[in-house]
């Protein structure tokens, strides 16, 4: 019996209080928000892509606003180099020594909106913070605050003024979020507020970096009975067999894949990982992992493409009982 346990009626009302607060300036688009809680809960970070205009950034910020935390935000541009988000030592004339300024990347929740602007070399300085929890500047590694959370904004490769987040950088993004365009009526609302920065001005935290730290321990807890935890590998093995697949999802999927069905379950309001979970997780997880092998008649390598056969690869595997 842990002492420490937060009640799962608790956890449930801190959770359902943060989707709730974002979606006051996000509408409809719970599924997206829930998607991005998971990976707080989770230490994640998450990449966030889809088409110009249709809220990433407002997502991520509106996350970021309804914790009480520090918070970040980097515009990627193509001329960005990577002392711009680690920091630089700069000469102090009083002392004659070199004084280090933090750069941006010193946050508890960090937006790198549109990511695939910048060059690679740019957005590998990304890599060692986001895996590693520190950075590592003139040979002396620096501790990132605690909870630290990356939430990076993308347009699909195919607009102009691009450039193609490498498989590395990609394998560190525990989801890919897509938002999609809204409904017809939520699309009314969002046309009659004229502007999301007063929403998000009136915003207010619901929970502090603390109950975010006490939050991301109890989904670590939540049980994963083995029949469960087996039906997770055999999704990721699927991957690593399937002949429309160039390259499988690595064990770092498979533990990504198993911690956010952890989380999945505790915003559900369950100590338990189900079945459903791991199929609710499965695509946003590991889709964007995955090579496939775009020789193979209609398939082309894109996102979609990727989602079609990890879908036939989930639908082959059993489901336990």
């Amino acid at each position: 019996m842990e002492s420490n346990a937060i009640p799962i009626n608790d956890t449930s009302t801190q959770i359902n209080s943060l989707v709730d607060n974002i979606e006051k300036i996000i509408f409809g688009k719970r599924e997206a928000v829930s998607l991005c809680v998971v990976g707080l809960l989770a230490r994640g970070h998450i990449l966030i892509e889809d088409v110009p205009g249709i809220g990433k950034t407002t997502l991520a910020q509106g996350l970021a606003r309804s914790i009480d935390c520090n918070f970040n935000r980097i515009q990627f541009t193509n001329d960005m180099l990577p002392t711009d988000i680690l920091g630089v030592s700069i000469l102090n004339p009083h002392t004659q020594d070199f004084d280090y300024r933090e750069g941006p990347i010193f946050a508890n929740v960090v937006l790198a909106d549109e990511i695939n602007r910048t060059p690679p070399k740019t957005q590998s300085a990304l890599l060692e913070a986001m895996s590693e929890f520190h950075v590592t500047v003139e040979g002396k590694t620096r501790l990132l605050p605690e909870p630290f959370m990356v939430l990076a904004t993308q347009n699909p490769i195919e607009y102009e003024g691009t450039y193609i987040l490498p498989e590395a950088q990609l394998d560190r993004f525990l989801l890919r979020v897509e938002i999609g365009y809204p409904l017809e009526d939520d699309e009314l609302r969002v046309m009659r507020r004229h502007s999301p920065q007063k929403a998000l001005a009136d915003l207010v935290p619901v929970l502090t970096d603390t109950d975010v730290i006490a939050l991301q321990e109890h989904s670590r807890n939540v049980k994963v009975e083995e029949s469960v935890a087996r039906y997770i590998l055999g999704i990721v093995h699927g991957t690593r067999k399937s002949p429309l697949v160039r390259l499988g999802v690595s064990p770092r999927g498979s533990m990504a894949l198993y911690e956010t069905c952890q989380a999945n379950a505790l915003i559900q309001g369950r100590d338990y990982v189900t079945p459903g979970d791991v199929k609710a997780m499965a695509l946003p997880v590991l889709a964007h992992r995955m090579l496939i092998k775009s020789q193979s008649g209609p398939l082309s390598g894109t996102s979609r493409d990727r989602e079609i056969v990890l879908t036939e690869i989930i639908e082959s595997v059993p489901v336990p009982m």
